[in-house]
């Protein structure tokens, strides 16, 4: 199996149980977190948590982000290569700032300490090694 193949379903497994998860709490799971006020805290970094519809737009996107990097759709190779594109440079954002502190420019309210210091030792880190997981899969795609 070559690097990038590997790279490939690494990210495209990643983004599709990241959207699972977003889903599961669109439904009203707080999983795996004990009830609401850990998981707004820990999860969000604020008190209230985002409403389902939140919850389901981000599945959608990590959803639609899996199938990007898997190659989809197979007939529009460009719109994959450069929707990939868009998803690595999309989690290379979102890292970097949680790395500098400062995610609550791109998700308001995200000040909570506890969210903080998840997002600088997990959450950003996964963003970055998920972009960098789909600059490497999709890197030699022609299209």
């Amino acid at each position: 199996m070559t690097i990038e193949r590997a790279a490939g379903r690494i990210s495209v497994t990643a983004l599709t149980v990241l959207s699972g998860l977003h889903l599961a709490w669109g439904l009203g799971s707080t999983w795996p977190l004990p009830d609401r006020e850990t998981y707004s805290d820990v999860v969000v970094g604020r008190p209230n948590p985002p409403g389902p519809a939140a919850c389901f737009a981000v599945a959608g996107a990590l959803g639609t982000a899996a199938l990007l990097v898997a190659g989809r759709p197979r007939r529009r190779p460009a719109l994959s290569r450069v929707g990939a594109a868009g998803v690595a440079g999309v989690l290379a954002l979102r890292g970097a700032a949680g790395l500098a502190g400062r995610t609550d420019l791109l998700a308001p309210g995200s000040v909570s300490p506890r969210f903080r210091h998840l997002d600088r030792l997990a959450y950003s880190p996964l963003c970055l090694a998920l972009a960098t997981s789909t600059v490497i899969a999709t890197a030699r795609r022609k299209g």
